[in-house]
């Protein structure tokens, strides 16, 4: 939404701060998550000697099940939440989402210090990262529902917000290694420290509306939402007007000619009347799809660039291995994979508040974003041992590096572009 002239001024700049940390308290829990991967293998992938080898006792495949089993309810909830998010309030889809992301933070945290039989850990995690993703979709969409209601520049702050979310995560994961703490303590600092912050995202919440800025902007979006709804009904109803009147033209016309008159039958109705609540969801449904019409290209942008990024990170980023063995090795993938990708993810989020190229209309940001495509084989054709079937490369750490800049840097720049130019 474009700045109004008659709105109050941001006080400090509190609400781009409050946005902000709600941005970051959206991703910040999984991105803890994520970055406690190897607390998650090592409990799992139980090793045993034979013959003078180190052996795996059962291969659970943790990254590859993480990756799918968070990013298939993400997908599910946010179609979800576009379409049932006029029948469950603001407050209850984004404090609720919050409180239940939290507890589920805190069972995790408790699992920690709990002994487990590795199957029914693995049961139990995977569920964990199911709800936790639902309830994170949904908590993401209404967020980016409420962001877009206010002036273009909070879009790209609470963007930022987000991008700087791995960036804590991947800093804490290097403090751990530095620190030599063993992994069971590693780990409950990873949960506990999300939970704090999903905390501190609800409060963030619940103050928004008490600041004068951003209550003047919501609620004026509620008859800003109204009149948007009854212009995209009145654009369906001007063309459906047209072919009617076209239609009945072409009959008067073929009356005239054959000397008779038009006459509507006796008996048959002349108007459809549907009661009130099947009209207002067939008018709902058609705003949707009115809405789809206009935003379908910056729809599909956010779905390939996220589409491209997940298809290679985590899952095939972390198994890339260093060509320098020692004390480097316990570091390169937090530097290089981790806390890479989060930096540039951020620099190219916020580079947007400074200028947007291309412009909204331009063919060129979709062909911009379906390149990115290219990362997918460079990234699996470095050192990425449990690919052994493919060639290796760009065997040396600081090509693996270059390519994680690029990728990261156009990751956020072109998801931040495509959500900021959506809700206009």
């Amino acid at each position: 939404m474009k700045d109004r002239t008659d709105a109050p001024r941001d006080r400090g700049w509190l609400v781009g701060i409050t946005f902000f940390i709600l941005g970051l308290g959206t991703l910040l829990p999984w991105n803890f998550f994520m970055t406690a991967s190897m607390y998650f293998n090592r409990r799992l992938n139980k090793t045993e000697w034979s013959n003078g080898t180190v052996v795996v006792q059962k291969e659970y495949y943790f990254n590859n099940w993480m990756t799918l089993l968070s990013q298939l309810p993400l997908l599910l909830c946010t179609l979800l939440n576009s379409f049932f998010y006029q029948r469950i309030s603001e407050m209850v889809r984004i404090a609720g989402s919050l409180v239940f992301i939290l507890v589920l933070f805190i069972l995790t945290a408790i699992l920690v210090k709990v002994t487990m039989e590795e199957d029914c850990f693995f049961s139990v995690t995977m569920a964990t990262i199911w709800f936790i993703n639902s309830f994170g979709a949904v908590l993401q969409g209404s967020l980016f529902g409420l962001v877009g209601l206010l002036p273009q520049r909070y879009s790209a702050v609470f963007m930022s917000g987000q991008g700087l979310a791995g960036t804590f995560a991947a800093l804490a994961m290097l403090v751990s290694i530095a620190s030599d703490t063993d992994l069971e303590t590693a780990a409950l600092g990873y949960f506990i420290t999300p939970c704090v912050g999903t905390l501190l995202t609800l409060l963030s919440y619940l103050l928004l509306p008490r600041l004068e800025f951003a209550r003047f902007y919501l609620d004026k979006s509620r008859s800003y939402e109204v009149e948007t709804t009854d212009e995209l009904l009145k654009e369906r109803d001007t063309e459906q007007n047209g072919k009617l009147k076209g239609k009945a033209n072409g009959s008067l016309a073929n009356g005239d000619a054959s000397g008779e008159e038009v006459e509507v039958e006796e008996g048959s109705p002349k108007h459809n009347f549907l009661p009130l609540e099947q009209e207002e969801d067939r008018d709902r449904k058609s705003t949707v799809m009115e809405v789809f019409k206009k935003i379908w290209v910056m729809a599909f942008c956010v779905v390939f660039v996220f589409t491209v990024t997940l298809a290679v990170f985590p899952a095939i980023t972390v198994d890339v291995k260093t060509i320098y063995p020692g004390k480097w090795e316990s570091y390169f993938i937090s530097v290089c994979c981790f806390l890479i990708f989060n930096v540039c993810d951020w620099i190219g989020r916020t580079v947007t508040t400074l200028f947007q190229w291309p412009p909204k209309e331009s063919r060129l940001f979709p062909v911009l974003v379906v390149s990115r495509v290219v990362f997918v084989p460079l990234l699996m054709l470095c050192n990425v041992q449990s690919r052994s079937y493919l060639p290796v490369l760009f065997s040396h750490d600081a090509a693996f590096a270059l390519i994680m800049v690029l990728f990261s840097l156009s990751s956020g720049y072109c998801v931040c572009l495509s959500m900021s130019y959506a809700p206009q």
